[in-house]
């Protein structure tokens, strides 16, 4: 158990910590001061003392709201966290009710998994728990893990993430591929012959220097080549590339059934096989016992299985119960 300086935290006042959280929250001195039921004198004395004791700004006023500095930001996830656990503590563990929660979820999600979840979620969330909301972050996957660890992030929805001692792990699904293309530009039989695929022109995705990016290592276990001739970072750029361009542009499945017939595209499974990693989800060991974070990972699972697609593209995965 790690050990607590009794001593230096007596002499901070912790109440500042309560003005700390409500000022990021508000952005405003007399909005802060409001939520806390005080004048606005005394909130900001609060901050004015705060700004002493850590000696920083923390808060900078631009037009009429305070934006906080970045020693502020690196405060606000452990001291909601610790308000948090308090809150709890004091109450002895109040059950979780998603109707009157109040909660950001800070979500690392992959490009298939931002265009595939945050529609259904957000409609989800909003009958469901409407104080509750999702902000998606796009997270290098070796930053994941520490902000996993500091809170910075709550879940982490994609394709590259793994099992760790720090992390619980859950496979949501198999990823299926399939190939998209504007029938009015390119002719082609549905579903697409292998040489018709091998010799078109192709539009991917990618996130690194490479045309072939993301499918790069799935085309060499295949033992085939591609002629890239357009690649970006997202998915509706590479789908669009076909709807404008004799080009075909290979998506994962559910990509492709879902925002291809908008974009007036024939989609056709893929003539050859290609494997890609299973979509997984992850999150903090220590996030295993908090029931908002519990409850949001099942409106994920929910969502996901929602929008899965015929068994033609992909194969489904088993349901995986939590403790």
């Amino acid at each position: 158990m790690t050990t607590i300086d009794h001593f230096n935290l007596r002499s901070f006042d912790l109440n500042l910590l309560v003005a700390f959280d409500a000022l990021m929250a508000e952005g405003n001195v007399t909005k802060a001061a409001r939520r806390l039921k005080i004048q606005q004198p005394a909130m900001s004395h609060s901050l004015s003392t705060l700004r002493v004791l850590l000696q920083d700004e923390l808060f900078i006023r631009v037009g009429q709201v305070m934006q906080p500095t970045a020693r502020a930001r690196s405060l606000a996830v452990p001291v909601r966290k610790a308000l948090r656990q308090a809150q709890l503590a004091l109450t002895g563990g109040e059950e979780f009710d998603p109707a009157t929660e109040e909660r950001i979820f800070r979500v690392a999600m992959s490009p298939e998994i931002e265009l595939l979840l945050i529609p259904d979620l957000t409609a989800r969330l909003r009958r469901l728990a409407p104080g509750i909301k999702i902000l998606a972050r796009v997270f290098p996957y070796e930053a994941m893990e520490p902000s996993l660890e500091d809170g910075s992030i709550d879940l982490a929805v994609g394709c590259t993430y793994t099992l760790t001692s720090r992390r619980s792990f859950e496979k949501l699904y198999e990823t299926g591929v399939a190939c998209c293309f504007n029938p009015d530009l390119i002719a082609l039989s549905n579903p697409v012959g292998l040489d018709e695929y091998l010799s078109a022109e192709h539009s991917t995705i990618s996130q690194n220097e490479t045309l072939h990016g993301c499918i790069k290592d799935a085309l060499e276990i295949a033992g085939v080549d591609l002629n890239v001739v357009a690649a970006a970072p997202g998915y509706m750029s590479v789908l669009s590339a076909a709807q404008l361009s004799p080009v075909i542009a290979t998506v994962p499945a559910r990509i492709a059934e879902r925002y291809g017939p908008l974009l007036g595209l024939e989609v056709s499974p893929l003539p050859v096989s290609l494997t890609f990693p299973p979509v997984n989800m992850v999150w903090a060991k220590h996030a295993d016992s908090d029931a908002a974070n519990y409850w949001v990972r099942q409106q994920i699972r929910d969502s996901l299985a929602s929008n899965g697609v015929a068994d033609r593209f992909e194969r489904p995965v088993a349901p995986i119960s939590n403790p």
